[in-house]
């Protein structure tokens, strides 16, 4: 669990920040603060939430007091690490069948903060989707679940 991040504690919380968070990327991580990967995470989150505060803003949500969001975006590992900019969820292209979320912790902190400036960058230009910047070794491999089909 990390200290110095705020934590979204409900559906109202969490539609609150998506809905006032403006002109910034708003950074979203579903995980569990008991899990290793989770805590790995968070302390590149903390790292680099200051030297970011200009471009994001980053918050903490537990999957299990969400579970609306966690069934909407289909949280099925964690952590899963989710891109808003003023309301509208943003799509990354990591190579991956799944735009919507990185699943995973980040290697190194640079690969957070270079994801975060092109998810800006390409926001600020109006775009909805953005390539990856990370290499694709440093993009943690997973298959996709579907629960109920």
């Amino acid at each position: 669990m990390s200290l110095f991040l705020p934590k979204l504690c409900g559906k109202k919380d969490i539609d609150d920040v998506i809905k006032g968070v403006a002109e910034k990327v708003l950074v979203l991580r579903f995980g569990r603060d008991d899990d290793t990967v989770c805590l790995q995470l968070d302390e590149i989150l903390s790292k680099t939430s200051h030297d970011l505060s200009n471009m994001a803003s980053i918050y903490l949500v537990d999957v299990d007091k969400a579970p609306v969001y966690t069934r909407y975006f289909d949280i099925s590992y964690i952590p899963s690490t989710v891109f808003f900019f003023n309301g509208q969820h943003m799509k990354v292209d990591y190579g991956s069948p799944d735009h919507t979320k990185f699943v995973g912790s980040f290697k190194t902190k640079q690969d957070f903060i270079d994801l975060i400036e092109v998810i800006y960058r390409g926001a600020m230009r109006g775009k909805l989707i953005v390539k990856s910047p990370i290499d694709s070794r440093n993009i943690p491999k997973y298959d996709l679940l579907y629960h109920g089909i």
